[in-house]
């Protein structure tokens, strides 16, 4: 009875156990000098969003992203650049790709208001990286 009771517990909290412990998200490999460019490339666009500097936003974005969004709907992203912030945390990815965590702070009001979401980078060239998905 006593085996019966221990392996009923055990298949009970087995599974429970392995989630609790399983492997995280594969990290930015922090040998891989691109991480460091792919992160300045996120870092310089979403400061180019913060201070609403279009000119500098768009020359930091892949074609594709150029071409499939619409001009009008890229102006806003930019426009009034003032009152926000952003937080960006570690990396995942691989080399020649990296997306990033982060967070888009605004202030409207007397409200403060957080979006979450991601922002990708690629390399293009040699240690050259732009935005390959928007936040």
């Amino acid at each position: 009875m006593k085996i019966r009771v221990a392996a009923f517990l055990f298949l009970l909290i087995a599974p429970v156990w392995a989630r609790a412990h399983s492997h995280p998200a594969r990290q930015a490999d922090p040998l891989d000098p691109g991480y460091v460019f792919a992160l300045a490339a996120a870092n310089h666009f979403l400061h180019a969003w913060q201070t609403g500097d279009l000119e500098n936003g768009m020359v930091l974005l892949s074609d594709s992203i150029r071409h499939s969004q619409n001009v009008d709907k890229l102006e806003q992203l930019f426009s009034n650049g003032k009152d926000r912030a952003f937080e960006i945390t570690r990396g995942h990815g691989h080399p020649g790709r990296y997306s990033f965590p982060v967070v888009l702070v605004t202030h409207r009001g007397s409200h403060v208001t957080r979006k979450f979401s991601e922002i990708v980078v690629v390399e293009t060239g040699k240690d050259d990286w732009v935005v390959d998905k928007l936040p």
